[in-house]
């Protein structure tokens, strides 16, 4: 229900290229969140974050492939429970990091 809602508002791509943004720019800034992890989980969690931020940056740009499997591979709710997964992925390690949970 939320997914179709949000595919059906009109400020949905701007909301993905911002939270995208953010996310991008959290990584850059604090690269540990991910590179503190041991390499079963970090590869993953990596994967995860490539997938995720760039199905949002599709999206926001409001770029659409041709070929229909990669279309399904950036689909609008996919990619926000993409989003939404990588987001709290990143909040929890953040938490984990920064006060010893």
């Amino acid at each position: 229900m939320v997914t179709r809602l949000l595919y059906r508002l009109p400020w949905s791509p701007m909301l993905a290229m911002v939270l995208s943004a953010t996310m991008a720019v959290g990584l850059l800034w604090w690269p540990d969140l991910l590179t503190q992890l041991s390499m079963p989980m970090r590869f993953p969690l990596i994967l995860l974050g490539v997938w995720a931020l760039g199905a949002g940056f599709t999206q926001g740009m409001g770029l659409e492939p041709r070929a229909s499997w990669l279309r399904w591979l950036v689909s609008e709710p996919l990619s926000w429970g993409l989003l939404v997964s990588f987001a709290l992925v990143l909040v929890w390690r953040a938490l984990v990091l920064f006060h010893g949970a």
